[in-house]
């Protein structure tokens, strides 16, 4: 059985740790000024390359709307490992906001997922498993993900112990 055409937004299944980090840089690059990612764990791997770094940076410096919302669920660990997304976070802060969810049901909520500003998506219904899907075009799709982003990030915590304290 051959596999179906592609559609133009770029919808397929991830499986693996590469096909994982080919699909974050994809995203990234697709995307213009907005970024929510959702992230109960971040692995050293996850978000920390350079390429990924780089797309962050440029997304984050891209103008007046340049808005990267970040909800992770242990903050104090990414800090404590040294990830290279929290010492980004920390120079450009204007720009790139991190929350904690605080209510126990959001914290239960073990999917990640990236949205982006040009209909995007990369979802994983475990965020300990790299399987899932993604999309480089499904507003459809990606709405859900993105109200569900919200809802969570109103009702977050700012994750303040990664402030950069200027002594």
């Amino acid at each position: 059985m051959s596999a179906p055409a592609d559609d133009g937004a770029g919808r397929r299944a991830v499986d693996g740790r590469e096909a994982l980090a080919a699909a974050r840089l994809q995203l990234l690059a697709a995307a213009c000024h907005r970024l929510a990612l959702h992230l109960p764990l971040l692995a050293r791997d996850d978000y920390g390359n350079d390429a990924e770094l780089a797309e962050l940076k440029r997304i984050a410096t891209s103008g007046r709307r340049a808005d990267i919302r970040i909800l992770l669920h242990d903050p104090a660990a990414a800090l404590r490992d040294g990830h290279r997304l929290i010492a980004l976070f920390q120079r450009l802060s204007s720009s790139i906001a991190i929350r904690t969810p605080v209510e126990d049901a959001d914290r239960q909520n073990t999917s990640a997922w990236l949205v982006n500003d040009t209909g995007g998506h990369l979802y994983l219904p475990d965020a300990s498993r790299p399987q899932g899907r993604m999309a480089l075009a499904d507003r459809a799709v990606q709405a859900p993900l993105q109200q569900q982003f919200d809802e969570i990030w109103e009702r977050s915590a700012r994750a303040s112990e990664l402030q950069a304290l200027d002594l």
